[in-house]
């Protein structure tokens, strides 16, 4: 009953999201590891090694982008006409074609996740070692090449910056993990592709025009997704090539401390009709301007966004213009987000 919530009501961006993507499965681990519930994170990490392991090498990669809660890799998307939809949103849909999809950054969320839980929660095993191994072989040799991006888009595959960005740390958390534990690892070829994607970012990901790190290789459109950047410490927050990107993003996508993920004017993503702010983006948001130091612009962005809550204190994946709801509810990417973003705030605020 929970598929196809609108992301604009009557219009057609209504998905099904009833399943396990490998990024918010990894974003899990991590929230649940900083608020100390380590036999939690155990035990999802249980599940993510049983079911979202190296697979048979699809055109996809070998992870999927989402599985079945119960592992299942069939998800095939259909329409359901018979039904109406939440208030009139038609199609509804069962199954998610997203499933197929190129999405890079999943590795770098996968693997920052299984790092962190090996240096905070125990040891990985060996069998686990040897599927990061096979992983970062795999982002070592493929993370050149166009995708669709965190997003999801139906508009084409691009070069994404936030997918290099992710395939950056996909591979520089293996090389932590086989020098901090001195496990086996071909350590000169990833160095090698870690530091050859890091030149790129810098050298096509960032707009001189702009003065600002834009949404894909050589383009000029702005995007949510690179607040990432100082959160995964590829670059210092304080950098003033990132500081410029946060003055950009500031004027161009937040709108009252609410935060767009880009303008699908400027970038067209294949899908009609408008949609709201990105919750998760306004914590991610909350969150750098912390490590920036704007400690108090990212107070009064935090208890802002608190004020769109519901009665529960539950958050959908957008807030509309009007302030409702919309789309996937609750979202546990969003939630995800709010806790990290707390956590640093605290902190910066003693």
């Amino acid at each position: 009953p929970t598929t196809s919530l609108p992301e604009q009501p009557g219009g057609e961006r209504n998905w099904d999201y009833r399943y396990v993507w490998v990024r918010d499965a990894a974003f899990c681990v991590y929230a649940l590891l900083r608020l100390g519930f380590s036999g939690e994170a155990e035990s999802f990490m249980d599940f993510v090694t049983r079911h979202v392991s190296p697979g048979d090498g699809r055109a996809s990669g070998p992870l999927q982008i989402m599985y079945g809660i119960d592992g299942r890799t069939d998800l095939t998307e259909r329409e359901l006409p018979q039904l109406a939809g939440h208030q009139g949103s038609a199609p509804v849909r069962v199954g998610n074609a997203a499933a197929e999809q190129l999405q890079l950054d999943v590795y770098g969320a996968l693997l920052d996740s299984i790092y962190l839980y090996d240096k905070w929660a125990r040891p990985i095993s060996s069998a686990q070692w040897d599927d990061v191994c096979a992983l970062v072989d795999w982002v070592c040799a493929h993370w050149d090449q166009p995708d669709e991006g965190i997003w999801e888009t139906r508009g084409g595959r691009k070069n994404f910056l936030y997918s290099r960005l992710m395939c950056w740390v996909a591979i520089e958390r293996g090389i932590r993990m086989a020098i901090r534990r001195g496990l086996p690892a071909d350590l000169l070829r990833w160095r090698e592709a870690r530091d050859t994607i890091y030149r790129r970012i810098h050298s096509r990901g960032w707009s001189a025009k702009r003065q600002a790190f834009v949404q894909y290789e050589g383009g000029e459109v702005l995007d949510a997704a690179v607040l990432m950047m100082p959160l995964t410490k590829f670059i210092a927050p304080t950098d003033p090539k990132w500081l410029s990107t946060l003055d950009a993003l500031t004027e161009e996508l937040v709108s009252d401390s609410l935060v767009y993920r880009y303008d699908p004017q400027a970038s067209p993503d294949g899908l009609r009709g408008d949609e709201g702010t990105f919750s998760i983006c306004s914590f991610w948001y909350v969150e750098a301007m912390v490590h920036a130091g704007r400690v108090d612009e990212a107070r009064l962005a935090f208890e802002k966004m608190l004020t769109y809550a519901n009665h529960l204190g539950l958050y959908a994946e957008e807030i509309s213009h009007t302030g409702d709801q919309q789309g996937n509810f609750p979202q546990a990417f969003t939630h995800l987000a709010l806790i990290s973003a707390a956590f640093h705030l605290d902190r910066a605020l003693g």
